[in-house]
């Protein structure tokens, strides 16, 4: 079985969410790459050298320079002649553009696996992640979401793919690139981080989240997050969103501050290693899944435990 997985990078580097896909993608069989982009060389020889990977495809043009899902599908749909399964990561860019490549395809879509149980069955989670499916395709192509939190990372080292370009397509009139604005932070990014410290709506204001959490997080090294809840009221962007319409995180430590844990934010954050939460009602169902609970007021437990560290 041959798999084709498409490489998120922003133009100089593959991300770390296509070293989980790669993992998922080795367990149905052969894997190859699809790189596409605008003057990305660098990143395709890097992907070469990713664990276990045959090949690298490169759709290489002027009109793929901001991967629109609706110019770099048609690539992928193209490619799919000679290989069985399309996946892409969970991530805003997969699950955009692999519908995309699913309706090209005319096949179902299985969404957000968990695990590959055979060439045909897979594991998802439904329900907020209550219940986990085992769901079985007959279609002759299989287009697959991976959850990244789910699979361990494939060594960025050790393979010895081949590199070979493709035909890039055009330009789709639909849609067009307008403009990007990128929030900077010196701190690592929540898919990755290896210690995330997220906030609720406890902080009641944007200016208390920022100068009671960012302390924190800067002495601990972590990611800084935050539930719907948080975001909604204005305290914390929406790419510090964590949980079912947020991003899935799965860090070795999480400390949940002023957050309740609605069902909606536990299915981002449940499969952390440690989960540490603090908030003053002892009845909070976030104290359901958390391995450290401490009952009090974060006011003065967060600016405590800051200055301690």
């Amino acid at each position: 079985m041959k798999t084709l997985v498409l490489v998120e990078h922003d133009g100089k580097a593959v991300k770390d969410a296509t070293l989980a896909t790669v993992t998922a993608a080795a367990k149905l069989g052969d894997v190859h790459l699809l790189v596409a982009g605008k003057d990305v060389g660098a990143v395709a020889e890097a992907a070469a050298k990713i664990a276990g990977v045959g090949k690298v495809y490169v759709a290489d043009a002027a009109h793929l320079e901001h991967q629109l899902a609706e110019d770099v599908a048609p690539v992928a749909a193209a490619l799919m002649g000679h290989h069985d399964a399309f996946l892409a990561s969970s991530t805003t860019t997969g699950k955009n553009i692999a519908p995309r490549v699913a309706a090209l395809l005319d096949v179902m879509q299985i969404s957000d696996i968990l695990s590959v149980e055979s060439e045909d069955t897979f594991t998802r989670p439904i329900y907020a992640g209550n219940a986990i499916a085992t769901v079985r395709s007959k279609d002759a192509k299989k287009v697959i979401t991976v959850r990244g939190t789910a699979f361990e990372k494939a060594a960025r080292d050790g393979g010895s793919g081949t590199v070979e370009a493709v035909d890039a397509g055009s330009h789709d009139a639909k849609s067009k690139f307008v403009s990007e604005e990128m929030s900077k932070s010196e701190r690592p990014e929540l898919t990755s981080a290896k210690i995330i410290v997220s906030g609720g709506r406890g902080f009641g204001s944007n200016e208390q989240f920022h100068s009671l959490l960012d302390p924190l997080a800067d002495k601990l090294g972590a990611g800084v997050g935050a539930s719907r809840a948080a975001v909604d009221a204005g305290y914390a962007p929406n790419d510090y969103q964590v949980g079912q319409t947020g991003k899935i995180v799965a860090p070795e430590i999480y400390i949940a501050i002023g957050i309740s844990g609605a069902i909606q934010h536990l299915a981002g954050m449940k499969d952390s290693k440690v989960i540490i939460a603090i908030n003053k009602d002892e009845e909070a169902p976030i104290f359901q899944v958390a391995d450290v609970g401490l009952v009090g007021d974060l006011f003065k437990i967060v600016p405590e435990l800051t200055e301690k560290l």
